[in-house]
């Protein structure tokens, strides 16, 4: 069994039959990076108290609050506190690993009563673009069982800092307690419209307790707060695809000139690390077609960052990212002559440092045409 819910409110055309066709969502691109849980940024070997744990362990996810999602895996050690209540029992939907977190339990006084997890994803949404929405759930064995569940959008990452629950209005939300299933797990897919081009995720309940609806667990021991276990997320179009809109600014509108330095939009890398986040593939990908319909085309790569920390180690990051840039390039089949990479660190700043808005302008990633 698989529950699918709508949010009438955001798109009430949902509330009709649509119409029959051969075309199938598994066609298009999850837009979710890392959608099991399964790729570590750290080793995950112990438990987590506040949200930056949970942001240092997990690929690419993070809590936008300081309360603490929880990840599982085969080599994650559940505190024997929290076994003797059944965290961990539970086995993954598919892989080694999944995340958990808390939906409800503030009236009746749990710490950390409303966990989220957040994801940035491959590419923003495209405003009057239709997509569902599928996660594979399992509540907590004698947790309560709740309704509510649901998610939003952002176009920044969000960061608060503290426990409390988020208060927005979701975009779409299951409206009807998520019961357990067979093997515990079961489907929940929610369906909306895009109304901006956010690209930020952000998965769990929203509401309130006093409009949360509950249900006990068939157990003897009951807790007195909803958790449920998450894992194989997914975010996809549906038909009809809209085409994505194309900026005065896109890359693919710069004008070829030798020694005309461009600066590459939507470039993200981990904090204080050179590896590419996947949302840095649709700058990129648009830079390899470019190289490709202009063979002749050669390119320096030039980082840049902001004057926080040892100046030698920004040179440093600043070059290896350049080169984590070039690297992209060559899988993308451009042949490494056409390439050089560069680093300046803080040395040429285009902003003040005196903010983090003006440092986040510093911290770059540009290309100067050197031949054409």
């Amino acid at each position: 069994m698989r529950l699918i819910f709508t949010i009438a409110f955001i798109a009430p055309l949902f509330l009709l039959a649509q119409p029959k066709t051969t075309w199938s969502e598994s066609s298009q691109e999850n837009l979710v990076p890392n959608p099991s849980f399964e790729e570590f940024d750290g080793f995950p070997i112990g438990w987590y108290y506040k949200g930056t744990d949970f942001d240092d362990v997990v690929k690419y996810w993070t809590s936008p609050t300081t309360a603490s999602p929880d990840v599982y895996g085969s080599r994650v050690r559940v505190p024997s506190s929290w076994a003797e209540k059944g965290f961990g029992k539970q086995t993954p939907h598919t892989g080694q690993s999944m995340a958990g977190i808390t939906v409800y339990g503030c009236s009746n006084g749990k710490p950390h009563c409303r966990e989220y997890v957040q994801i940035q994803l491959k590419e923003p949404l495209v405003e009057g673009q239709n997509y569902v929405f599928e996660i594979w759930m399992a509540s907590l064995e004698g947790g309560l069982r709740c309704n509510n569940l649901g998610v939003f959008v952002t176009k920044k990452q969000m960061k608060i800092a503290g426990e409390e629950r988020i208060n927005v209005k979701p975009l779409a939300f299951a409206a009807k307690i998520i019961e357990p299933k067979p093997k515990g797990w079961q489907k929940l897919t929610l369906k909306f419209k895009a109304d901006s081009e956010a690209e930020w995720l952000i998965i769990g309940n929203f509401n309130d307790d006093e409009t949360t609806m509950i249900m006990a667990a068939p157990s003897v021991s009951n807790l007195n707060f909803g958790y449920y276990y998450l894992d194989d997320v997914s975010l996809k179009k549906t038909e009809p695809i809209l085409p994505v809109p194309i900026k005065d600014d896109d890359l693919t509108r710069v004008n070829l000139e030798v020694g005309k330095v461009v600066r590459l939009k939507d470039i993200y890398f981990d904090s204080n690390k050179s590896d590419l986040l996947p949302r840095s593939s649709v700058e990129l990908d648009k830079l390899v077609v470019i190289l490709k319909e202009n063979p002749t085309l050669e390119i320096e790569i030039i980082g840049h960052t902001d004057n926080v920390g040892d100046s030698n180690h920004n040179l440093i990051l600043s070059r290896r990212r350049a080169a984590m840039v070039m690297d992209y390039l060559i899988r993308g089949g451009i042949v490494a002559n056409r390439l050089k990479s560069n680093g300046f660190g803080d040395k040429q700043p285009i902003a003040s440092n005196d903010s983090e808005e003006t440092r986040q302008m510093n911290r770059r990633v540009e290309f100067r045409i050197l031949k054409k």
